[in-house]
């Protein structure tokens, strides 16, 4: 099945057959009710691989037949939801659409009931178009376009932030009947992505702020923060919290009646249960029970839902002349142009594993690994994106026990956050690249009519 987008995207077939991994789903009430949901993931994720990979002759396949695709498990999103509300049920998440704006995710996540943060009139559009509700769409964009302030308002999209007078002014032309959230500033040196320095208010400026949003006669509800992209330290959330209260008492004192806290995105699936303990903690300290709690997770939901697949597509040996042994320079059909741009702008260190290597599929076994790092042992390979740019580079240096050779496949895994979002067409290569679905949950499989 081909949904009708931009980007080529299929639906694997082990989702809709009746083959030994449904069937074995179906008859298996311990994978029923999902508590061995990762690791029927696994064998879905294998399957979809293998079913690609094993179908292509690189020796005489078309141009294209050989590119890049990504796998994408709709369950593992749905798990991550339900661990969402099992750690913060105060907090209803808002997606962060431009993470990863994948339509299969965005309609799942609209089954669940989840809000969505976007930052453009393209985001907004999309998430409308699927039949979301203008109520479940915060404009989280502190710096709006006039023409994209003008287009939320004719749609009823009323929710957005704002952390400076100017843009109060601007909102006050444009959108009066907006529903306001003061973006405040906050300690983020402990984030991948770093945002203190382009938005958010410091202390000492929300009580002006709040004044002239009251004498320009807009309707202030809410606070919003976020802490950093990834960010590593909970207590980064605690100090955020506080500075919070004291926004919430200021906006009291000038007559607002703020409704609700934005607590923003930064979560991290390793991180995610020391993160949401803190928080939760927080929460209950500062806020009282009568203000709405929001967030706007995005990698969270979508990086470990999404696994891609690459073609080596040409090799260069490097001798040793010291000790005649042989390395190889690996140049593989994505790179730091493409669907690795998460490199350089996310400071993600993805690790390449063998999906197939001569005859022999080796995904999600000890084979497909590489040796630890520091380990002297193996065939070293570097890893090369195909454009003709110098920092092309995924990987400097990585040894497998395998000589990988033109038409062999990797894989990476953990691919779902600020990649193919933020892919490029530089050097004339695709940015649209195929995503295979599967679904390791019941409870997604009904919600998205599967």
């Amino acid at each position: 099945m081909v949904m009708a987008t931009a980007v080529v995207e299929q639906f694997a077939p082990v989702i809709f057959k009746n083959n030994h991994a449904l069937n074995d789903f179906k008859k298996n009430p311990f994978l029923e009710h999902h508590h061995n949901g990762a690791v029927f993931a696994k064998h879905l994720i294998g399957d979809a691989l293998r079913r690609r990979v094993e179908g292509i002759d690189h020796e005489s396949c078309e141009p294209g037949d050989e590119d890049t695709f990504f796998v994408g498990d709709l369950g593992e999103v749905y798990r991550q939801h339900m661990r969402w509300k099992k750690n913060l049920p105060r907090v209803k998440p808002f997606y962060a659409v431009k993470c990863n704006p994948d339509p299969r995710v965005i309609q799942l996540l609209a089954g669940l009931g989840t809000g969505f943060d976007c930052a453009s009139k393209s985001e907004i559009e999309q998430v409308l178009d699927m039949g979301v509700e203008p109520e479940r769409i915060i404009y989280a964009q502190p710096c709006k376009t006039n023409s994209y302030v003008r287009y939320v308002a004719s749609k009823g999209v009323k929710q957005m932030t704002f952390d400076n007078a100017d843009e109060l002014r601007k909102i006050a032309k444009l959108f009066p009947d907006a529903e306001l959230y003061l973006r405040i500033l906050t300690d983020d040196s402990s984030s991948l992505c770093r945002l203190s320095l382009k938005f958010g208010a410091s202390l000492d400026t929300t009580d002006d702020l709040l004044a002239l949003a009251k004498e320009l006669g807009l309707n202030v509800v809410g606070v919003s923060f976020h802490v950093g992209s990834g960010a590593s330290d909970p207590m980064a959330f605690l100090k955020a919290v506080q500075d919070a209260d004291v926004v919430f008492k200021q906006a009291y004192a000038h007559g607002f009646d703020l409704k609700t806290l934005d607590v923003g995105g930064g979560f991290i699936g390793d991180t995610f249960e020391d993160m949401a303990s803190v928080l939760r903690d927080a929460l209950d300290e500062y806020v009282p029970p009568h203000v709405n709690i929001i967030a706007e997770p995005g990698r969270y939901y979508v990086s470990s839902a999404f696994t891609i697949a690459c073609n080596i597509i040409a090799r260069r040996t490097i001798q040793d002349p010291a000790t005649g042994e042989a390395s190889y320079m690996t140049y593989i059909n994505d790179g730091l142009y493409g669907n690795f741009s998460s490199i350089m702008f996310d400071h993600q260190q993805p690790v390449a594993k063998v999906l197939r290597t001569g005859q022999r599929t080796l995904y999600n076994t000890p084979s497909a690994e590489a040796f630890p790092e520091g380990v002297d042992a193996g065939i070293e390979h570097s890893i090369w994106g195909p454009t003709c740019d110098g920092i092309d580079r995924i990987t400097e240096s990585i040894r497998f026990k395998q000589e990988l050779d033109v038409g062999d496949w990797l894989y990476f895994e953990d691919m779902g956050a600020y990649t193919k979002c933020s892919a490029t067409k530089f050097n004339g290569f695709s940015d649209a690249h195929d995503v295979i679905y599967v679904c390791s949950e019941l409870g997604a499989r009904a919600l998205l009519g599967m």
